[in-house]
């Protein structure tokens, strides 16, 4: 039985509601967004996919609680670009400049952190946000106010520790979500992009002897000759995607201890393949096929495993529509909130059937004729079966010129291992797999060949696969109007890097300016 004061009849007899939610109550009702991110993790590197030499138990517990992508993509393998998709929720290729890797990154994107930040979220990041590169600001939401911050959000840095191993940064990233959600204002959910640096080059080297683990359990890929030296420096690799890993705990221990795990949709990924020759930066399948796994509570039936084809367009649009708003006009990736609040498992929608992956620039170091830095065209398609990849450019080095190092691969032991082999080495065949020229097209059997090492394109049983396959990605691609589809893809190649000092010195050019010779291009053109 309820029991009223004289007010509270009289309030009720005139039928005014008096138990009404406080004005907050709607946005403490809606979701908290954590997006945990990692620098050059491979897919394969996390235990819930199959690895044994390095351990992800927290990242685990993310799928285990909730769900697991088995067929995520990050729709161009390397840092700025693969990000650049993450934050504006469009494909590589209708994103001008930031298609490339290092560029000056345009002021008329629109980022997700901000358009929730307009919404009444309290926004922040750690570590590694959007980059690299060099950005202007960011438009604030719909009201298109220009701040300069990071793409990702408003910085919390603060909190350092000491690393365990030399390649390990200093940064405290959970301690410094903490911090975030200790200056969070109780009415407000908050939106965190917890980036880590690891495990991005370069490491300690052997910090797999100090931390005594055993060169026996390391499994090399098949694209890589199995030798100590390799192991070792796969074996250092491990160490740092277990750091990534140990953040993971942490963050979720911090949103227990607050009582917000439950209303936190939590995702986890990489923004592409390991920092090894032929991963990352690679049109190959562990180049750009990444980790990815979501929690949030009862909202998501624990356990499952999702095979629908996602990619990083489609992040910021299921995120906008996981708090209740429409994803941005500029958003041409699909939402897959769907599979999220599905109880089903496996192919849930399925037209989700296949991908489109490409690349242009990723670093400098290449040279055609008279023009500086140009990039490696290529686009692909990515469907269950098949790999198909064209190279638009198959005159050009595809990991930068041998005079300049080979840039599209980080500097590491097994690099120097590989590209100092001589020609009638019986491990040569490495080296070209790594570093030689490839042809205009390409065609692999995932099932049967996943670390695509046999080119099924110029075999005559496979002649109609390939077909299709180059129909169906060129479709696609003309209807999201792709310059380099349209026959406008030079202006990937012109627009600047923004990193001009070091492309002076690797061309031994002090006059050379990317930026003027890009807008003397363009005049010619319009």
């Amino acid at each position: 039985m309820k029991h009223y004061t004289p007010f509270l009849l009289l309030l009720s007899f005139f039928s005014i509601p008096i138990l009404a939610d406080p004005p907050h109550a709607a946005s403490l009702s809606r979701p908290n967004i954590l997006l945990i991110i990692a620098d050059d993790a491979s897919r394969n590197s996390m235990s819930v996919y199959g690895s044994t030499y390095v351990k992800t138990p927290n990242f685990d517990r993310i799928a285990n609680e909730g769900l697991l992508f088995t067929n995520a993509y990050n729709c161009n393998p390397k840092c700025a670009p693969a990000r650049a998709c993450l934050v504006t929720g469009r494909y590589s290729w209708q994103l001008e400049e930031a298609t490339n890797h290092n560029p000056f990154l345009s002021d008329k994107w629109v980022f997700y952190p901000y358009l929730l930040e307009e919404d009444g979220y309290f926004v922040g990041f750690t570590g590694k946000g959007w980059g690299p590169g060099v950005f202007k600001g960011v438009h604030r939401g719909r009201d298109q106010f220009l701040t300069p911050e990071n793409p990702a959000g408003h910085p919390y840095n603060e909190k350092t520790l000491k690393a365990p191993y030399r390649g390990i940064g200093r940064g405290d990233y959970a301690g410094n979500f903490e911090l975030f959600l200790d200056k969070k204002p109780d009415d407000q959910p908050f939106c965190f992009w917890l980036g880590t640096k690891e495990p991005h080059r370069g490491y300690e080297k052997d910090s797999w002897k100090k931390d005594g683990r055993d060169l026996d359990d390391i499994v090399v890929q098949d694209f890589y000759p199995d030798n100590e030296t390799i192991r070792g420096d796969l074996a250092d690799y491990a160490i740092e995607v277990e750091w990534f890993d140990t953040h993971i705990g942490r963050a979720l221990a911090a949103l227990e201890e607050r009582s917000m795990l439950e209303n936190t949709l939590v995702i986890a990924t990489s923004d592409h393949g390991m920092p090894f020759p032929r991963i990352k930066g690679q049109i190959y399948d562990e180049g750009f096929r990444v980790p990815l796994a979501a929690r949030w509570g009862a909202k998501i039936k624990p356990g499952r495993v999702v095979t629908d084809f996602v990619t990083f367009p489609d992040v910021a649009p299921t995120i906008m529509d996981a708090v209740g708003l429409d994803p941005h006009d500029q958003m041409t990736g699909s939402s897959f909130l769907y599979a999220l609040l599905s109880e089903k498992e496996g192919r849930i929608d399925t037209s989700r059937d296949h991908t489109l992956l490409g690349k242009e620039r990723h670093d400098t170091g290449r040279v055609d004729g008279d023009v500086f830095s140009v990039g490696y065209p290529a686009r692909a398609l990515r469907d269950d079966r098949f790999l198909y990849v064209r190279n638009f450019k198959p005159h050009r080095w595809p990991v930068g010129n041998p005079e300049y190092g080979y840039t599209n691969t980080d500097g590491s032991p097994t690099k120097s291992y590989l590209t100092n082999l001589d020609e009638g080495h019986p491990d040569y065949r490495y080296f070209e797999w790594s570093f030689g020229k490839r042809p205009a097209e390409e065609l692999y059997d995932i099932v049967e060949d996943p670390h695509c090492l046999a080119n099924l394109a110029t075999s005559p049983e496979y002649r109609d696969v390939k077909e299709a396959m180059r129909v169906r990605m060129e479709k696609g691609l003309t209807a999201q109007e792709d310059p380099r589809i349209l026959g406008k893809g030079e202006i990937f190649d012109r627009y600047p890097n923004s990193r001009i000092d070091p492309q002076r010195k690797t061309y031994n050019n002090p006059d050379y300016d990317p930026v003027k010779d890009f807008e003397r291009w363009k005049n010619t053109q319009y």
